[in-house]
């Protein structure tokens, strides 16, 4: 979902970034496209525990804001790729450090 706010409706710039990858999905599929294209099915492979509605839903996301390409082969049957555009790619050494921080700090007691 496309959010029509501009920086002046953000309290700080972090709210900014929030809203283009925030969720519960968005930073893990972003992370399983690091690497190169992949198709709709290795994505899914890459994320077990996202239902297909659900990746439908958060690369349409992404591409809407930007961070995704959606890339359709003219060939029968159809082949879809999905790759980061530059914009996509400038997010990943956040994403790499965040998860570096969940390493160190994450851990939960059970």
């Amino acid at each position: 979902m496309v959010d029509t706010m501009n920086d002046d409706d953000y309290i700080c710039s972090v709210e900014a970034a929030i809203n283009e990858i925030g969720g519960k999905w968005k930073s893990l599929v972003l992370c399983a496209l690091k690497d190169g294209k992949l198709r709709f099915s290795e994505i899914n492979r890459k994320i077990p525990r996202i239902t297909q509605r659900m990746l439908t839903k958060t690369l349409r996301e992404l591409e809407t804001n930007g961070l995704v390409n959606r890339l359709v082969y003219p060939e029968v049957p159809p082949r879809v790729e999905y790759c980061l555009t530059e914009k996509g790619k400038s997010v990943i050494p956040i994403l790499d450090e965040l998860c570096e921080w969940g390493k160190r700090y994450g851990t939960h007691e059970k």
